[in-house]
């Protein structure tokens, strides 16, 4: 089994409670909104680290970060954007298993078509009345399957 941890719209600032979740996963998916490299440098060091630029991303340690990856995890295809409204892929057409998105900062895991949506949520300073949270995406053979966690804030 792998377990994929996600995070996303960190806004420069990663959680201790992040972390600790992060922690024994096998691979990390950051879905943008970053804030600054230290982030990416402390995520790397957990897991291989897969991440996109969000609409925040904006300085120059960004300019080498792409909007979009598609990456293939134990043969299930993961395709990663910030902004789920910017999609520019069919995921269904495309042999896509699952999307993985930020920007809202809301919380949601959704299958539709044979594609599961995952937006982890805001692990980063809170929004509103939103949660602060993150998701983690398990791969058994075909099976895939996420779940959201709410951390303490």
């Amino acid at each position: 089994m792998l377990r994929i941890g996600l995070i996303s719209d960190t806004h420069g600032l990663l959680r201790p409670e992040a972390l600790s979740f992060l922690e024994g996963s096998d691979f990390i998916v950051h879905g943008g909104d970053i804030g600054n490299a230290a982030i990416l440098e402390t995520l790397a060091r957990i897991a291989p680290l897969t991440v996109v630029r969000g609409n925040n991303d904006r300085e120059a340690w960004a300019d080498r970060i792409a909007e979009t990856e598609l990456v293939k995890f134990g043969g299930v295809r993961v395709y990663a954007i910030h902004d789920l409204a910017q999609i520019d892929i069919d995921p269904c057409a495309d042999g896509v298993r699952v999307v993985v998105s930020g920007h809202s900062h809301k919380p949601k895991v959704e299958e539709r078509d044979g594609v599961l949506y995952v937006n982890p949520g805001s692990a980063g300073p809170r929004r509103f009345r939103l949660p602060i949270s993150v998701a983690e995406l398990r791969i058994e053979g075909g099976a895939v399957s996420a779940h959201v966690v709410e951390l303490a804030s």
